[in-house]
């Protein structure tokens, strides 16, 4: 198969996602930014990059938002949203981020494959993505993508359709947002 032939399997792929996520954790998720103090990101790797960029979007809409382990990053406190974005839900860098704000009273939601992993079962709210060969239940999830491939591009698309869904909720446009692009570049 030619690059361009991969290409078009892999939208295939990504056209299937919005079928296979929740209508109801996604609108939690949305619900619980609007509502929350300070808003933390995480994850590792590849998914931890779709955190950053998603991290961003909300800053342009002027919620207060932050990366976990930054050096500009502040304490999370009680009322503030911690979102783990994790495809096994087993990284051990990031079970005791969700166990420690648990502790500190802050809600703790889980982006990822498997809801019944340890993030998952910790966290408040669960949102399930696509995104390996084969879901935890043996139920094939057919995918051609090596590794987390499907996951971590759903994991953006899905974060930008949460920033959607909450432009939409305050009436936030495009231009709004450009208020508070970097301008130092």
């Amino acid at each position: 198969m030619q690059t361009t032939g991969y290409m078009n399997e892999i939208l295939k792929e990504l056209s299937k996602a919005p079928d296979l996520i929740g209508d109801r954790s996604a609108e939690q998720l949305t619900n619980r930014i609007m509502e929350a103090g300070k808003i933390f990101t995480a994850g590792a790797g590849r998914s931890g990059l779709m955190a950053k960029s998603f991290t961003m979007r909300m800053m342009h809409m002027g919620l207060d938002a932050y990366v976990v382990g930054e050096t500009v990053t502040p304490n999370l406190e009680e009322g503030d949203l911690l979102i783990i974005s994790t495809g096994s839900g087993e990284t051990k860098s990031l079970v005791p981020m969700a166990e420690k704000a648990k502790e500190l009273g802050a809600t703790v939601a889980a982006v990822t494959i498997k809801p019944d992993s340890t993030i998952g079962k910790l966290a408040d709210i669960v949102v399930e993505l696509p995104g390996s060969p084969k879901h935890e239940s043996g139920e094939e999830r057919a995918t051609i993508q090596p590794m987390g491939s499907l996951f971590e591009q759903t994991l953006l698309l899905f974060y930008d359709a949460v920033i959607l869904r909450y432009m939409d909720k305050k009436g936030l446009t495009s231009d709004t947002m450009f208020g508070r692009h970097a301008n130092l570049e």
